[in-house]
């Protein structure tokens, strides 16, 4: 049996076989931390990477002693209050002993820290989004939404330690070492054989045996020198991104930027709006994302201005509705895109206003869009503008609407809207 090691060096001297083999194996952790490290992030930097801890007694390994075995009995001199078979209790802490910590005092002086480690960029939004999609996606007659799925594609000569391919690198050393090899064995045979023969011929002189055993140990140093493993025998699994035929879609984002929403519910909104931004981004390449803001006036602005712009005013929530349904109906046939929409607000709503919301949607939007989510920001109870969404949520299935009362439901929520289907109509 031939043992395989591979002692090159990775970046900062890490391994990146065992980096992806303990990535799988605490998969479930690492999504719960890297879950709850959204909730505490800003906004300007969720898109970096994440220091995670493990608790220490989630990666610790069992271990196996040797006994002394048999029964044993010992004799404790003073013992007047137990007999053998009972369980001695823990002596409570007292005193000094108890710490101002969560955890109980110990005489021992030591213990373990949780266990701490980087992921990277890449690493932390794929945990992030690995299991959402864009629900009711389908086909359009001009796809062009590009979606990438990695599948094997042969071998390579070049490829990072993790994707080595151990057989297949084997085989090509024991090709590469038989076809080195191959004639200078034939020969080392014939002069084994004929060396046999000689020795056994009294008549065959002494110094041309000497020399056939010269050219028998040459023979053999040579094949000795051809290496078990070369650099040219290293074979890596291959891996290439396939376009998976996909349809183009839009999505459309709409914040309430009026006097209600303060600076905190503004921010909530922008997270959510960051995550929607960077799920879009990274799993949907070209997909089209259309910012709206409103107060009284509804207003198409880039990226920049709908996450950072300070312009506020009063509530109007359906002129953020039909500037939506006009900017569909002049740029975006529905034979050929897949509408989405994201609204954010905290459900404040001009009274006359939530009615013609109501019929806006039931007419103009919601008939035509694949998914339609409505987030409401708010600790109050809900106004005019939810009652009315929640008779809309009724009748479509393809309308969610979410209530978010602080930063730490924005992630569980945008998780539930966006949760991968398990069959597709």
């Amino acid at each position: 049996m031939a043992h395989f090691i591979d002692r090159r060096l990775n970046g900062k001297n890490k391994s990146a076989v065992n980096r992806q083999r303990f990535l799988r194996r605490y998969k479930s952790q690492i999504k719960d931390a890297v879950r709850e490290a959204v909730n505490k992030r800003s906004i300007r930097d969720l898109e970096s990477g994440e220091n995670v801890s493990i608790p220490q007694q989630d990666i610790s390994e069992p271990s196996f002693g040797q006994g002394s075995g048999g029964n044993q009995q010992r004799v404790l001199p003073g013992n007047d209050q137990f007999i053998p078979g009972d369980r001695i209790e823990r002596p409570p802490p007292q005193g000094s002993e108890q710490g101002s910590g969560d955890g109980d005092a110990s005489d021992q002086g030591e213990g373990n820290d949780d266990f701490q480690f980087q992921i990277s960029r890449d690493e932390y939004l794929d945990i992030v989004f690995e299991d959402l999609e864009l629900p009711n996606l389908q086909q359009t007659d001009q796809a062009s939404v590009v979606e990438y799925k990695s599948h094997r594609a042969g071998f390579t000569n070049d490829g990072v330690a993790s994707n080595i391919n151990i057989v297949r690198s084997l085989q090509s050393s024991l090709m590469r070492r038989v076809a080195l090899g191959s004639g200078k064995r034939k020969q080392l045979n014939a002069l084994l054989e004929q060396l046999t023969n000689d020795e056994n011929d009294p008549n065959v002189p002494q110094a041309d045996i000497l020399a056939l055993r010269e050219q028998i140990l040459t023979l053999q140093q040579a094949l000795k020198r051809i290496p078990f493993i070369d650099t040219f025998d290293v074979k890596y699994n291959n891996f290439v991104q396939h376009p998976v035929p996909s349809s183009q879609a839009v999505m459309f984002c709409l914040m309430d930027v009026s006097g209600s929403m303060d600076q905190a519910t503004k921010d909530i909104a922008k997270r959510f709006y960051l995550l929607l931004y960077l799920f879009l981004s990274r799993k949907y390449k070209q997909t089209e994302v259309v910012f709206i803001r409103h107060h009284t006036q509804a207003k198409e602005v880039d990226e920049h201005e709908f996450f950072y712009s300070q312009e506020t005013g009063g509530t109007i929530v359906s002129s953020a509705l039909s500037l939506m349904h006009k900017i569909v109906a002049e740029r975006y046939p529905l034979n050929q895109w897949n509408i989405y929409a994201a609204q954010a607000s905290d459900g404040d709503n001009w009274a006359d206003d939530s009615p013609l919301c109501h019929r806006i949607m039931d007419e103009q939007i919601l008939p035509i869009v694949r998914h339609y989510s409505y987030v409401e920001i708010t600790k109050r109870s809900h106004q005019s503008l939810w009652r009315e969404y929640q008779r809309l949520a009724e009748s479509f299935p393809n309308f969610a609407i979410k209530n978010i009362v602080d930063e730490t439901d924005v992630v569980p929520t945008f998780r539930e809207i966006f949760q991968k289907q398990l069959s597709h109509s």
